[in-house]
């Protein structure tokens, strides 16, 4: 049954989640290791960095098949702290999306 009271909702929705706090955590934390929880976090973060596209399915598709960076060809790699880690380089004025690069490449080029 709804909630005539809009607070009343709120107050079972808090009772609800700390009742069931573990449970939930344990749901999103298989969610995000999925390869569409990945690929959800990984747009969702993109688009908070001002990263604008048409077709994110088709922008996130090539992120993926890109294994050299397109300025200077180095191999990339996953992972965080690395050099030639992987990063979609944008213009942060327009938000567009220029290329797939290495760390190095993608500082080097702000």
């Amino acid at each position: 049954m709804p909630y005539k009271d809009p607070e009343d909702a709120k107050a079972h929705s808090k009772r609800y989640y700390q009742e069931n706090k573990e449970r939930i955590s344990a749901r999103h934390a298989l969610y995000n290791s999925t390869e569409k929880g990945k690929k959800v976090k990984r747009i969702s973060e993109w688009k908070r960095q001002g990263i604008i596209s048409d077709d994110y399915d088709k922008l996130h598709e090539t992120y993926l098949s890109t294994d050299n960076c397109e300025n200077c060809n180095c191999q990339l790699i996953s992972g965080r702290g690395f050099s030639n880690q992987k990063h979609l380089d944008h213009d942060h004025e327009t938000g567009e999306v220029r290329n797939v690069l290495c760390g190095s490449c993608n500082i080097k080029r702000r």
